[in-house]
């Protein structure tokens, strides 16, 4: 089979023929046909012959689409960066990828980022080339990185520590995702799909990007603001609803969150959008109740399953094949095995590896640390996962321990459990080092969501009745937080708080 690059190019090509005026990008300023969106993709790709990595640090647009299609087309590795991510994290995902040119619509930020990681550019190595400011980084403070052969992206998780992993992808996993995703979805080129999340998320990248194009449909990419989101987990659902009013979209991608709030908003009396024929739901667990109301305001929703080291999704209900409460059937390119225990482990579209580490092994399962199981009908059902990591309801990875142990640092605290599986924002449930110190905590709270991503920061606190003891079965002897324990004593009061503060 030929490497992605030619192959997607290669439709591209032949869709540009037949397509030629039909728009294929559409942005807030800027939309380009097929015919223009092809030209500048080998204009751009055709400067790049010297470009070491590339990171991509935009706001979605349709010039977002081209840089991304110029990297493929030229053989570069390309690393879009989430603006999401702290400025420790940006720094780090820099270095750890040995990015050599940043290429960004937000320079003032990006160039504190550098500065404050002592990543210095000079005037020489910052140029304006259109909107954009490319910044050329020193190869003194940044290293090339050995990355595995075949490598074309790097996609960084939101982040379980404050340090998150590079997910090296090579050019045949995303192209068995996108076709397998074309075919599960019956993409059409009267389609019209709006992306709604970061392009910086795989999901979005693939499924909201690659997936029409190669069915010769329409992407529309607004800004963030204009779609009303901000961080990754701001929204203002009124402009959400417009833009998929005004588009006409037949499809988007949602988190639970954001499928919730269109929900609530559509109960509410606003204009539902009649025109969405396949709305896909993924990035964190969501309540079947949920989907029942979806289904009955005429939303025609889908959940589905994926993780960036398994190039995205691996199983997707669609409108042929759909059962309520599982994530669908796994895709045609993947393979599904259980480990004893119930651990879900997929092949056929895996990463290469992660920046820094061995490669993988070519034709591995890979260990994706959830449980679950097939049922008859071969439909996938997710029913935990292995380790304490929990995901937002903006599909946002956290790590508890890593929170927990930030909030620990602050003299006032000294102990706490956090949780946010499926919400909208995390709580803590907080033991003060004295009771005089119980006042300072909110202080500390704040101090600590400052040093925090947005989507790992604590809204809310609740003061714990004890200690986490072993005596009392909320530790283990070595000192480790006995979550379901912990979670049981204290539910009543934590769904309180949720729902007193929605």
């Amino acid at each position: 089979m030929r490497g992605w690059r030619s192959t997607l190019l290669q439709q591209l090509a032949r869709r540009g023929a037949l397509r030629g005026e039909a728009p294929a990008c559409v942005g807030d300023a800027l939309q380009l046909n097929y015919t223009a969106l092809l030209a500048h993709v080998a204009d751009v790709a055709a400067s790049w012959s010297e470009m070491p990595v590339l990171g991509l640090a935009m706001d979605n647009s349709p010039q977002w689409v081209a840089l991304d299609l110029a990297a493929l087309e030229a053989g570069k590795v390309m690393i879009p960066l989430p603006g999401f991510f702290s400025a420790e994290q940006l720094a780090h995902s820099i270095r750890d990828a040995g990015i050599g040119v940043l290429l960004t619509d937000q320079p003032a930020h990006y160039a504190s980022v550098l500065a404050s990681a002592g990543i210095g550019v000079g005037a020489a190595q910052s140029r304006q080339v259109g909107e954009l400011t490319w910044f050329e980084l020193p190869l003194l403070n940044i290293a090339p990185r050995p990355l595995p052969p075949g490598t074309v992206k790097v996609t960084y998780t939101s982040g379980t520590t404050g340090h998150p992993k590079g997910v090296c992808l090579g050019e045949k996993a995303l192209f068995q995702v996108a076709q397998s995703l074309l075919a599960a979805t019956a993409g059409v080129p009267e389609d019209r799909h709006l992306c709604v999340l970061p392009l910086a998320t795989l999901l979005e990248n693939l499924a909201g990007v690659y997936v029409p194009l190669l069915a010769g449909a329409t992407c529309h990419v607004p800004s963030l603001a204009t779609v009303g989101l901000s961080g990754s987990s701001g929204l203002e659902v009124g402009k959400l609803l417009a833009s998929l009013l005004r588009t006409a979209a037949t499809s988007t991608i949602l988190t639970p969150q954001l499928l919730h709030a269109i929900v609530a908003a559509v109960d509410a009396g606003h204009p539902a959008p009649r025109s969405l024929r396949f709305v896909a739901l993924g990035g964190a667990p969501v309540a079947e109740r949920l989907l029942r109301r979806a289904e009955a305001l005429g939303l025609p929703v889908y959940e589905g399953y994926g993780l960036s080291e398994c190039a995205s999704v691996v199983a997707l209900n669609t409108p042929v094949a759909r059962q309520v409460g599982s994530v669908g059937k796994p895709l045609s390119h993947a393979q599904v095995q259980f480990a004893e225990d119930g651990e879900i482990l997929v092949a056929g579209a895996t990463l290469l590896g992660y920046t820094g580490d061995m490669p993988q092994a070519a034709g591995s399962y890979w260990r994706t640390g959830d449980i679950g199981h097939l049922d008859a009908a071969g439909f996938l059902h997710i029913t935990g996962r292995k380790k304490n990591i929990f995901i937002t309801a903006f599909g946002r990875n956290v790590s508890p321990e890593w929170v927990e142990s930030e909030l620990t640092l602050h003299p006032a605290i000294a102990q706490a459990a956090v949780f946010g599986e499926g919400r909208a924002w995390n709580i803590a449930l907080i033991v003060p080092r004295s009771v005089e110190a119980l006042a300072q905590v909110s202080a500390a709270i704040a101090e600590t969501n400052r040093l925090l991503p947005d989507y790992a920061q604590i809204r809310h606190w609740l003061p714990a009745r004890a200690p986490f003891l072993p005596q009392n079965g909320q530790m283990t002897p070595n000192g480790r937080l006995k979550r379901p324990a912990i979670l049981a004593e204290y539910q009543t009061a934590i769904e309180a708080a949720y729902e007193q503060n929605p």
